[in-house]
């Protein structure tokens, strides 16, 4: 059996060194266990104390959270407008106020026929398609309407809407129509 060890490439020093229970493996202590220091599991919950002071906090702020909600949500409105008024070939309109955004016929009075109603808790008035703005969130724009021509342009100046909570605008450019 020696002979066959020898010949693996195995020195008679590390077969001692077996036969008297010692690892082969460096960092081993010599009872064979293994671990963390107590000085580097201190180290370890510090940092994720620090940054659990810095994260958590964004967490449970629900502000945040809506306002990011209802800035996707009027985006996609206003390219939803856009494609709608292409797609359809007539003019959709767009009226806002400071809480809720809906769409339009042509006439920028009769609600866009769409399969689903949305009932906002400000006017309890069901409309085809309307978003509403969570409580705290409002939007900001020069109020009014807006309108996307059959070939998806809008015949006034650029718009720029802002939604309170987030810092980047939402602009619709005048010539082209494009919502960004």
């Amino acid at each position: 059996m020696l002979r066959c060890a020898l010949q693996g490439g195995t020195s008679k020093r590390e077969l001692w060194r077996f036969s008297r229970g010692e690892s082969r493996v460096r960092g081993l202590h010599a009872n064979g266990q293994r671990g963390f220091s107590l000085v580097e599991l201190i180290t370890i919950i510090v940092i994720l104390g620090i940054i659990s002071v810095a994260a958590i906090p964004r967490f449970f702020d629900k502000n945040v959270f809506d306002s990011r909600s209802f800035y996707d949500q009027v985006l996609s409105t206003l390219r939803f407008a856009q494609k709608t008024a292409i797609a359809q070939h007539t003019t959709v309109c767009v009226v806002d106020t400071a809480r809720e955004i809906g769409l339009y016929a042509v006439d920028c009075v009769t609600p866009l026929n769409v399969l689903v109603s949305q009932r906002c808790a400000i006017d309890e008035i069901s409309y085809q398609y309307k978003i509403c703005s969570p409580a705290g969130v409002q939007i900001t724009s020069a109020h009014g309407g807006l309108s996307f021509t059959p070939l998806g342009s809008t015949p006034a100046p650029a718009r720029i809407y802002t939604v309170s909570g987030v810092a980047q605008p939402i602009t619709v450019e005048a010539e082209t129509g494009y919502v960004h």
